[in-house]
């Protein structure tokens, strides 16, 4: 089988299920930003320094992205291809939030990203995982609209991407506390 298929020369592609629409539609930002966040994860899973359990956490957490892509890319009243991400997956992440918070010191001030080559990673999937949950907020939104695709976020889906961003900070200052690196700080410039 080619890896090109030429179908999306004119600006189209093809959800789950056949149906077609603009590269630029809703679900496709939605989707296609989870892949990037799956891709950022994959780059800070390689780093050789990285502790593993932290790289178990991604490796988990990149599979439930995969899981999460294919239920944004599955046109609305068409099956799953995959089981959906359910309330386990969302706890999962809040115990393991727990866990790391529990061996690291209380924040005192706002944080920079950095500390550790893995801890910025980590700071930069944060970003691109809120990105992610605005694109799905806006699929959810334009869904209900009048001409939309009918097809809502289910709530699940949107619990679990905000709680993956809480987790990928935390994630960032456990892995600068494991590597010996401090947080940075943000140092307020004061009003005069």
């Amino acid at each position: 089988m080619k890896i090109y298929t030429k179908r999306g020369d004119a600006g189209q592609t093809d959800l789950l299920a056949g149906l077609r629409v603009s590269k630029t539609h809703p679900r496709i930002e939605a989707y296609g930003t989870i892949d990037e966040l799956n891709s950022v994860l994959g780059l800070a899973a390689a780093e050789p320094a990285l502790p593993a359990a932290a790289r178990a956490q991604v490796e988990r957490i990149q599979s439930e992205l995969f899981q999460l892509g294919t239920e944004l890319a599955t046109p609305p009243g068409k099956p799953l291809m995959v089981l959906a991400l359910s309330e386990e997956a969302i706890m999962r992440l809040e115990n393991e939030i727990d866990a790391m918070e529990a061996e690291l010191e209380p924040l005192k001030s706002f944080i920079l990203p950095g500390g550790s080559r893995e801890s910025a990673l980590f700071h930069l999937a944060r970003t691109v995982c809120r990105r992610g949950e605005r694109a799905m907020v806006a699929l959810d939104q334009q869904a209900s609209e009048p001409g939309g695709d009918g097809g809502r976020v289910r709530g699940e889906a949107m619990r679990y991407l905000n709680r993956l961003s809480d987790h990928l900070f935390v994630l960032a200052r456990w892995v600068n506390r494991k590597s010996g690196a401090e947080d940075v700080p943000w140092h307020a410039p004061r009003v005069r």
